[in-house]
């Protein structure tokens, strides 16, 4: 789910009603007052407590089963009105677990705080916990102790962020055209070949496989004609890239389809179900038998999966109804399995973490399969929807979040902001053990769903701008790429522990140590960072083995790895010149905080201290030297 802020240059008028179109139609959801799929109320979570800090209230409490999150709630005083708090994300409000960070609140002034189990995300408001009533601090050290055993074994680091990642049409990946002195299809292929070489991405997951501009489907005499060429071409290509595809089955046809009025984006995406359910079922799985025969039956069981198709609880989306849609799977994961049973075929795609219980109910009753349960949430860590998938006795069935970011905005200022930074780094944090893939929405800024950017630094859903240089969120991925695999122990203490600052601690089997240590909020309001939130963190390992080592410390913060400060420094933010690209280039480097240094544990311990601000990464790496 994205939405548009209109802060655009005024665009050409088919754009413009595009833009309109979306800003109107993209936040309206299906009406389902079902409580997803009869999700039973809970009680609300047991020993809320509240830690206050400069310029932050931290809330604990414990774990509700069947909870997929909890809602915090906020009131001047004890006797209400609660309100639930709203970070600025821009979608869904609840978070998946404890602690919750609140950095909204003036600093000083008592506010109350009470807290909600969510099992489903259309689930009404439950029961709300007794308040407790504190206030943020203004002023204080803002100290935290981040402390590492390496001798301590805590289990494997899952790297949900390899499976798969978000991306435009693949279409684009055909595109000749230039933009602004840029080549399109070539920035985007080479886009793609960064996030498998340095993020470790597998696969790709993108919109309109099927569009007509693909050619893929038309009817002639009556009679449906189906041409893969185009689709090969750009398939091809993505295995070229060390890539695979997620097919994301979509959009409809235009001979196809039941109203071709229906449609979404600039590109005319239609929304529409089919008019000839049939045709539709013939269509998917002659794709998929075209798609096997061309690649290999063990390549594709083994690398690809099908989706059906996006987002079916939003209008823009999806112009029939919830049982219309269910239909859809229905016949779509027919199709998909008359080819073989053993093909992965999942959904319901949906935005905020829509229908997901409603989805396991009906394919319980249908007996549709379902490889995996998909959805997509913006502007807050992942929801643990498998607890909706324990409780109807499918705790093993894969979570696949394919559409995850830091905001659902076009155009968002955030997007190249170094706030989603510290955002990546707590969301994979949170999401371990409850999903096996988290695909951030998308790699490149070469995105056309409501025009080309007009320039450099425009708030683009990239990971990477225009040109490939490389944002504040993508040096958070590849600094968690670099963490190694091994996890040992890491204890958080002090102002704001483990909701406003956290950390990770990994050692290799050659001694080497990585410990990423982050800062920062959900709270958008402060984007561009606080001063109260800074905080001077000390990093003690224990248990290092004797003998000299190199320590190297690199960071994400506004003076560091941060390329839309260096292009404003320098000028450079509308569109450079060959002199300003080059320069540019030069620049985009994950930066060193410090230069590295030599030491020498004293009996297996070191100590490290530095201050951290909000938002901000470091990534301190310890190698044995000889």
């Amino acid at each position: 789910m994205t939405s548009a802020d209109g802060g655009q240059k005024a665009a050409p008028e088919p754009l413009a009603k595009a833009r309109a179109d979306w800003r109107q139609r993209s936040v309206i959801r299906r009406a389902f007052d079902d409580s997803d799929g009869g999700a039973p109320g809970l009680p609300p979570p047991n020993g809320l407590r509240a830690e206050t800090g400069r310029g932050q209230v931290t809330l604990h409490w414990e774990p509700v089963p069947g909870a997929q999150g909890y809602l915090v709630h906020r009131a001047a005083t004890v006797d209400g009105p609660f309100l639930p708090l709203d970070h600025g994300g821009g979608d869904v409000l609840a978070v998946p677990a404890a602690p919750y960070t609140d950095t909204t609140a003036q600093s000083g002034v008592p506010h109350a705080y009470a807290v909600s189990s969510v099992p489903a995300i259309e689930a009404p408001i439950g029961a709300l916990t007794t308040p407790v009533i504190v206030a943020a601090a203004p002023f204080g050290q803002g100290k935290v102790e981040v402390a590492v055993d390496v001798g301590h074994a805590a289990g494997r680091l899952e790297r949900p962020w390899r499976p798969m990642i978000g991306s435009e049409r693949l279409a684009i990946l055909e595109h000749g055209a230039w933009s602004h002195g840029r080549p399109v299809g070539e920035e985007f292929a080479t886009a793609l070949r960064m996030a498998h070489r340095e993020l470790g991405v597998r696969a790709v997951r993108a919109h309109a496989i099927l569009h007509d501009d693909l050619g893929v489907y038309r009817e002639s005499a009556g009679h449906p004609v189906h041409d893969f060429r185009r689709v090969d071409a750009i398939y091809d290509r993505v295995l070229a890239l060390g890539l695979r595809p997620i097919v994301e089955l979509s959009f409809m046809p235009r001979d196809l389809a039941a109203d071709p009025s229906k449609t979404v984006f600039g590109y005319g995406a239609i929304a529409s179900p089919p008019r000839d359910w049939a045709r539709w079922e013939g269509l998917v799985g002659e794709l998929t038998g075209h798609l096997v025969e061309r690649y290999g039956l063990d390549e594709v069981r083994e690398h690809w999966a099908f989706e059906v198709w996006n987002e079916p609880n939003l209008e823009v989306f999806w112009s029939g109804s919830l049982e219309e849609y269910m239909r859809l799977y229905d016949v779509s994961a027919r199709a998909v399995k008359s080819v073989d049973p053993l093909l992965r075929v999942g959904g319901p795609a949906t935005a905020a973490a829509g229908w997901i219980g409603a989805t396991l109910e009906h394919v319980a009753k249908s007996g549709a399969a379902l490889d995996y349960l998909s959805t997509h949430t913006y502007g807050n860590a992942p929801l643990d929807v498998r607890a909706t998938a324990v409780s109807h006795g499918l705790g093993q069935l894969p979570i696949w979040w394919t559409e995850w970011g830091v905001t659902p905005t076009h155009f968002g200022a955030v997007n190249d902001a170094v706030f989603g930074a510290p955002f990546i780094c707590h969301s994979m944090k949170s999401v371990q053990g409850r999903a096996e893939a988290v695909a951030y929405w998308v790699i490149s800024d070469h995105f056309e769903e409501l025009g080309r950017p007009e320039r450099l630094f425009h708030g683009g859903f990239g990971l990477l701008t225009v040109g490939n240089l490389r944002k504040p969120r993508y040096w958070a991925l590849r600094m968690l790429e670099l963490l190694h695999d091994d996890l040992v122990a890491c204890h958080v203490s002090g102002d704001g522990a483990g909701g406003l600052v956290d950390a990770w601690a990994t050692r290799h089997p050659d001694g080497r140590i990585a410990v990423l240590v982050w800062n920062g909020t959900l709270d958008q309001s402060r984007m561009d960072g606080d001063a109260l939130l800074e905080r001077e963190v000390t990093v003690r390992i224990e248990r290092l083995p004797a003998g000299a080592h190199e320590l190297r410390h690199r960071r994400v913060d506004e003076s560091h790895s941060n390329i839309k400060r260096a292009a404003e420094a320098l000028d450079y933010s509308d569109w450079p010149d060959d002199r300003g690209w080059a320069t540019l280039t030069a620049l985009d480097r994950l930066d060193d905080l410090e230069p590295v240094r030599r030491f020498r544990p004293t009996a297996g311990r070191a100590e490290f201290s530095f201050s951290l601000p909000m938002p901000g990464v470091s990534l301190l790496e310890l190698r044995p030297s000889t």
